[in-house]
């Protein structure tokens, strides 16, 4: 179990603090609570933007396929592997070939992603402080 400890309680009152406490040990018992810090960091406005481009990606395969979310084939639009890539012209070649049976045209979905992915930030797994 983890909770948080007031602002007041801790030695730096602008650190929040998480105790860990075994499933047998009671509440009143807290010269046993193990201090922890929470020390993993998002950015929280890359994974909302990765989100969106995500929830748009699935959209406009729902619309390439002509089909239900659930009927779409198996295919991985990887993100990250895109914005490994030093070009557009790279990008956009991976992303035709992904979609090679997709029977409707695809150029507007893939100029759409490469507009929307210029400028985002690969998501890393975040480094501990």
């Amino acid at each position: 179990m983890a909770a948080l400890s007031s602002p007041g309680s801790s030695p730096h009152p602008t650190s929040p603090r998480v105790y860990f406490q075994s499933p047998n040990e009671t509440s009143e018992e807290p010269e046993r609570r193990h201090p922890g810090k929470v020390t993993v960091k998002y950015d929280r406005k890359e994974l909302r933007k990765r989100l969106r481009l995500e929830e748009w990606i699935l959209e406009q395969l729902v619309l390439l396929y002509d089909c239900q979310e659930e009927e779409i084939p198996e295919l991985e639009i990887d993100v990250d592997e895109l914005l490994d890539m030093e070009t557009d012209e790279q990008r956009g070649e991976r992303v035709k070939e992904l979609l090679n049976d997709c029977y409707k045209p695809t150029e507007a979905f893939i100029s759409g992603l490469l507009e929307k992915i210029q400028g985002m930030q690969k998501l890393s797994t975040p480094q501990k402080k």
